[in-house]
């Protein structure tokens, strides 16, 4: 791959929430990529069924089979999530769940971002994901996590009005496309 090469950047949401703050980020993020950069944002993480270690199978159900090709084809993820009773959203996990026996983050470049609308929250969250993303293998780094307390004032709709925040959030992008940048460069020597 050259360096004219688009990234593929695939985001995930850990909320199902319609005018989620969590969602809401990876907008903002979207819009401040560079022009090398394509930016998809998953919309099925409603649509995927429960998970069961009986049902991973070669017919496995569509969404599955979709979330996990949009990982495959994709050079990093982000995901932002929400924190949930001091824990890891459900939608999310399950999510999280159905790409263990696939091996689909393994030695993928990902960003985590935990937002929360309280001062000292996601934390707990963030240090779950930590755990499950190093069981799964992805590729994170101390410049490709982020939390953010009190979200709901550094936000209007889908522009990040929080000078300090927007600056934070753009430092962990270009360390996720420098991930991504040094991983194709171990692949192509």
């Amino acid at each position: 791959m050259n360096e004219n090469t688009p990234i593929k950047i695939f985001a995930v949401s850990g909320s199902l929430r319609a005018a989620s703050s969590n969602t809401c980020i990876l907008r903002a993020i979207a819009n401040f990529a560079p022009q090398n950069v394509e930016f998809t944002i998953y919309e099925g993480l409603d649509s995927l069924p429960f998970f069961s270690p009986e049902r991973d199978t070669e017919d496995v159900h569509s969404a599955v089979a979709d979330l996990r090709k949009q990982i495959q084809n994709s050079a990093a993820v982000i995901v932002c999530t929400p924190e949930y009773a001091f824990g890891v959203p459900g939608a999310l996990k399950n999510a999280l769940d159905w790409t263990v026996s696939s091996g689909d983050f393994s030695k993928k470049p990902l960003a985590l971002i935990s937002a929360s609308p309280l001062a000292s929250g996601a934390d707990k969250a963030h240090a779950a994901l930590l755990l499950t993303f190093k069981a799964l293998d992805a590729i994170i780094t101390k410049k490709t996590k982020l939390i953010i307390p009190i979200v709901y004032k550094k936000l209007s709709e889908d522009v990040v009005t929080d000078e300090e925040t927007k600056q934070q959030l753009k430092t962990l992008l270009n360390a996720l496309i420098e991930l991504v940048k040094d991983k194709r460069e171990m692949t192509v020597e």
